[in-house]
């Protein structure tokens, strides 16, 4: 297992052009990390980074899309991998970190903690799934999840992050918004 913060900086050191899509405490890690144009933040949205994903990678078929997600996220929306399986973006990326936990609020545990998501994914049509439970693992993985055609789903094992208060709306800012419209219609 390893850290989800460790994890984030090893595909920031990889990210050039892609659209980054994030939630909760994912979003908070990764705006502190790589703070740019390019990222959507889902905060406020716990089950939906997958579906805003997919509508992006819909919409910008020339960039790749990542989602950043969560496990307590994902199971709050599984059936958006059976729609990601059945439209098959070749520009999209999901990553799910599991933590086991609900950690943006308090800690509480996840149902099903022996859940297969990598299992859940390719039983959704998603064939370019896997699962990295170390560093190297999933450093090993980063030139696939960047570059290979998707959909891409990859289920990252991390340890529980701070559950101290944090706070999104940074986030949401009404300029963070104009600057990713006025990137993708350039």
């Amino acid at each position: 297992m390893m850290n989800r913060k460790q994890a984030l900086e090893m595909l920031a050191g990889r990210i050039t052009d892609q659209i980054v899509v994030s939630t909760y405490s994912t979003a908070s890690e990764w705006i502190e990390i790589m703070d740019r144009d390019l990222n959507y933040f889902s905060a406020g949205a716990m089950g939906l980074a997958s579906s805003h994903g997919l509508g992006l990678a819909l919409a910008c078929p020339e960039r790749r899309v990542i989602v950043l997600d969560g496990d307590g996220s994902l199971l709050m929306n599984l059936g958006t991998l059976v729609t990601i399986g059945k439209v098959a973006p070749r520009n999209l990326t999901h990553l799910v970190f599991r933590n086991g936990t609900y950690e943006a609020n308090g800690g509480h545990p996840t149902p099903g903690p022996e859940a297969d998501f990598e299992g859940h994914a390719r039983a959704a049509g998603i064939t370019r799934a896997f699962t990295a439970r170390t560093v190297a693992e999933f450093e090993e993985r980063l030139d696939y999840v960047l570059n290979e055609d998707g959909p891409v789903f990859g289920c990252v094992a991390v340890e529980q992050g701070p559950l101290g208060p944090r706070s999104y709306k940074d986030m949401y800012k009404a300029e963070r918004r104009a600057a990713l419209r006025a990137v993708l219609s350039a």
